[in-house]
C-alpha cells in the first residue's frame, strides 16, 4: 500500500513539472534559432563579358556613319570602334570601312543598308542589319556598283538581298556569310546578285536562308568553295558565259545549279544534294554550248542532271568523273539532237537511270567507261571493263516518259509487272537511249587527277 502511495505522488509530481519543461524547451529552440546563421541567397551569375557588352550596346542610340564615311578622304582606312552604326549610308569614294569584327551597321528598315557608288572600296570585318523588303527596290544589306572592290568577312543578316552587285567588275567577295529574312522562298531576295557584271570572284562565303545566287547577263565570273542551303535555286546562271564554278556545296535548295543559255560554262568538283521541290534537279543546263561537267557529286536529287540540248545539235558537252546517286531519275534528255561526250560516270542506286522525253532524246551522246550499277554483264578477263556492252533499253518506262499524267504510277507494281512482261516476251519495239560498249565494272576507281 505504501508502495502504490509512493508512486502516485511520483505521477503527480511529473504531471506538475510538464508545463515547467514545455517553457524551457521553447526557450532553448528560441535561442538555437537566434544563433543559427541566416542562409545566404543563392548567388546571381554575371554575364559573360561578351554578352554585357552586347546588352549594353543595344542599349545605346545608333551612332550617326554617313558623317564618319564623308569626313574620310579618299584612299583612307576608316576603322569604326566597337559599337551600332545608323544605316543607311552611301560611300562615294574609295576607301577602307573596317568594322574589325566588332561594328554593326543597323538599316532602317526601308531600303538597302550600305551602298558603294565609288571604284576601288574595300568592306572588312562589319555585321550589317535591317535592309528593307521590296523586291521592287532591291533593298540589300550591301549594293555594289564599280569596279576593283573587295568585300570580306562580312556578316550579313535579316537582309531581304544580301549581296547586289550592279555593274561590278573585277572584284573579290570573300569568306562573308549572309543570312536572309525569315520568309517563304519564293518572297525571299537573292542571297548574291550580279546583275551586268564581269570578271568577279566569289570564294568561300556561306550563305542561308536566301532565295537564289544569281547572275544575269553577267560573263566571266568564278564562285568557288562556297555553300548554300535553304533556298530555291541553288545557283542560277542566265545570259552569263564562261561562268566557272568549282567546289562549292548545295544543298536543301529546290534546284541545284541552273544554267541557262550561258556558252563554255565549267562546274567542277561540286557537291549538289537535296534538291527535291522548284524543278528538282541537282545540275539542269539549257542551250549552253561547250560545257564541261567534270567530278561533281549529285544526291538525293528528283533527278540528278537534266539537258535540254539545242535543236541544231552544234556545240560541245562533256560529262566525265561525275556521281549520280540515291537520285530518283539519274539522267533526263530534252531534245533529239546534241553530241556530249559520258565519260568515267558512276551511277549508283537511282530508281531510274535515265529517263528521256521523247524516243531518240539524246540519242546522239557517246558513252564510254561509265559504271551503271544495274550492269549484268561479266568480267572474265578482269581487267575492270565489262566484256559486253550495257544497253539502256525503255520498254514500260516509255509510258511515264511520253504521258507525263502517268508519272504517279512509276514504280508502281502494275507498271513494274508490266515492265517484266515486255522484257520476257516484247509485244513492242522498246527503244534504245544509250550503248556504253566499255563499261567500268562496279567498284571500279579511278584517278581523278587526271580529269580535264
Amino acid at each position: 500500500m505504501a508502495r502504490l502511495r509512493r508512486r502516485a505522488a511520483a505521477w503527480f509530481a511529473l504531471f506538475a513539472a510538464l508545463p515547467a519543461i514545455a517553457a524551457i524547451a521553447a526557450t532553448v529552440t528560441a535561442t538555437a534559432t537566434m544563433a543559427a546563421p541566416p542562409v545566404a541567397p543563392p548567388p546571381v551569375q554575371a554575364p559573360v563579358p561578351q554578352q554585357a557588352q552586347q546588352a549594353q550596346q543595344l542599349l545605346q542610340p545608333l551612332q550617326p556613319l554617313q558623317p564618319l564615311i564623308d569626313a574620310a578622304t579618299p584612299g583612307a582606312t576608316l576603322r569604326l570602334a566597337p559599337g551600332r552604326y545608323q544605316g543607311p549610308a552611301i560611300i562615294r569614294r574609295p576607301l577602307t570601312l573596317d568594322g574589325g569584327g566588332a561594328a554593326q551597321i543597323v538599316g532602317d528598315g526601308r531600303g538597302t543598308v550600305l551602298s558603294v557608288r565609288a571604284d576601288g572600296v574595300t568592306l572588312r570585318a562589319l555585321r550589317i542589319t535591317g535592309s528593307g523588303d521590296s523586291q521592287d527596290r532591291i533593298d540589300a544589306a550591301v549594293w555594289l556598283q564599280g569596279s576593283a572592290h573587295t568585300v570580306e568577312q562580312l556578316d550579313i543578316d535579316d537582309a531581304l538581298f544580301g549581296l547586289h552587285l550592279q555593274g561590278v567588275s573585277g572584284s573579290v567577295v570573300r569568306a562573308s556569310r549572309v543570312r536572309g529574312k525569315a520568309l517563304p522562298p519564293g518572297l525571299r531576295g537573292d542571297a548574291l546578285r550580279l546583275w551586268n557584271s564581269r570578271h568577279n570572284r566569289i570564294e568561300d562565303n556561306v550563305f542561308t536562308r536566301g532565295r537564289d545566287i544569281t547572275l544575269i547577263n553577267s560573263p566571266d565570273n568564278a564562285l568557288s568553295r562556297n555553300r548554300f542551303d535553304d533556298g530555291r535555286y541553288g545557283l542560277h546562271a542566265v545570259f552569263s558565259p564562261r561562268l566557272h564554278a568549282e567546289g562549292n556545296r548545295l544543298e536543301r535548295t529546290g534546284t541545284g545549279i541552273v544554267v541557262l543559255y550561258s556558252p563554255q560554262l565549267t562546274l567542277r568538283g561540286n557537291h549538289v544534294a537535296h534538291a527535291l521541290t522548284d524543278g528538282g534537279a541537282g545540275i539542269v543546263i539549257k542551250e549552253s554550248d561547250d560545257a564541261t561537267v567534270v567530278g561533281n557529286e549529285v544526291l538525293h536529287c528528283a533527278v540528278g542532271m537534266k539537258l535540254d540540248t539545242p535543236v541544231q545539235g552544234r556545240g560541245r558537252l562533256l560529262v566525265r568523273g561525275n556521281r549520280f546517286a540515291h537520285n530518283i531519275v539519274g539522267l533526263f534528255f530534252y531534245g533529239e539532237a546534241g553530241s556530249g561526250r559520258f565519260e568515267d560516270n558512276r551511277f549508283e542506286h537511282n530508281l531510274t537511270t535515265v529517263a528521256i522525253s521523247a524516243a531518240g532524246a539524246g540519242s546522239a551522246h557517246r558513252w564510254s567507261g561509265n559504271q551503271w550499277d544495274e550492269y549484268q554483264g561479266l568480267d572474265l578477263d578482269r581487267d575492270r571493263v565489262g566484256d559486253t556492252a550495257h544497253e539502256v533499253l525503255l520498254f514500260a518506262d516509255r509510258i511515264w516518259m511520253e504521258q507525263p499524267m502517268t508519272t504517279f504510277f512509276r514504280n508502281s507494281p502494275a507498271l513494274e509487272l508490266l515492265d517484266f512482261l515486255e522484257r520476257l516476251a516484247p509485244f513492242s519495239a522498246p527503244v534504245r537511249v544509250l550503248l556504253d560498249p566499255r563499261p567500268r565494272m562496279p567498284g571500279t576507281t579511278w584517278n581523278k587527277e587526271s580529269l580535264p
